[in-house]
């Protein structure tokens, strides 16, 4: 697969829905784990991203605006041991309680299908990055409605072990916009990571739809120490 520009690939789409980005760091020591957010309703664009232990989660900006929080609100990082855990909802919490009870990363989301908000049936999609020292590899996953319809879901994972420095992988939920929203097809999209987190922050708040955007989160893992550091970027401040 011929790697990308993540930069062109998100400046090239006004709505992607949300993105996950797992990887490795060009200089080869860190890995990288990035989410974004997006939103076309005021009910979606009402979120901001706060820390939460060791992960993060949603939260209303305004709660007076808060209107259904079933599908908005939700710690979309967590952290269990030496595993990173990303996704677009709760079944974040679903692969953190299924991998502590040593089930696998696909075995734990068997009990889970994609998110009842048809026509749109958005696709759920969930990473799990494992660094400790001596090794790193991680996968990712979309649980997704076959061509729309409710009653048959896709189930799709996909492992990478011992990643190339400066690159890493992309899945979205969507293709695009559209009405009913296209669901993301075929394999995740192999970009490059430059720079260190400050850089590679700002390239992607600054390559999502203005418009459309609302919260990135990005952390940088140090492969021998295990250490971290996060940046959170809200467009509501």
């Amino acid at each position: 697969m011929e790697k990308i520009s993540i930069a062109e690939e998100l400046r090239g789409n006004s709505y992607p829905g949300r993105g996950i980005i797992l990887g490795r760091s060009s200089d080869g020591k860190c890995a990288v784990a990035a989410y974004f957010i997006m939103g076309r309703s005021a009910n979606s664009r009402n979120r901001v991203f706060v820390e939460d232990g060791e992960g993060i989660r949603t939260q209303a900006f305004d709660p007076a605006k808060l209107e259904d929080p079933s599908l908005i609100i939700y710690a979309p990082v967590r952290v269990l041991g030496n595993k990173t855990i990303v996704t677009n909802g709760d079944q974040t919490d679903t692969i953190y309680e299924g991998m502590d009870k040593q089930l696998t990363f696909e075995q734990s989301l068997r009990s889970r299908e994609f998110e009842p908000d048809g026509p749109n049936f958005t696709p759920r999609i969930s990473g799990i990055l494992h660094a400790e020292k001596g090794g790193f590899n991680y996968a990712l996953s979309i649980l997704k409605s076959d061509c729309g319809r409710p009653e048959s879901c896709l189930r799709y994972t996909f492992a990478y072990n011992s990643p190339i420095a400066g690159e890493g992988h992309f899945i979205s939920t969507y293709l695009h916009d559209g009405n009913p929203l296209p669901s993301f097809e075929g394999e995740p999209k192999r970009i490059g990571i430059e720079g260190g987190i400050g850089e590679f922050t700002d390239l992607l708040w600054s390559s999502l739809n203005e418009e459309n955007k609302v919260s990135l989160f990005v952390r940088y893992i140090d492969l021998e120490t295990g250490k971290y550091e996060s940046r959170i970027v809200n467009k509501n401040q």
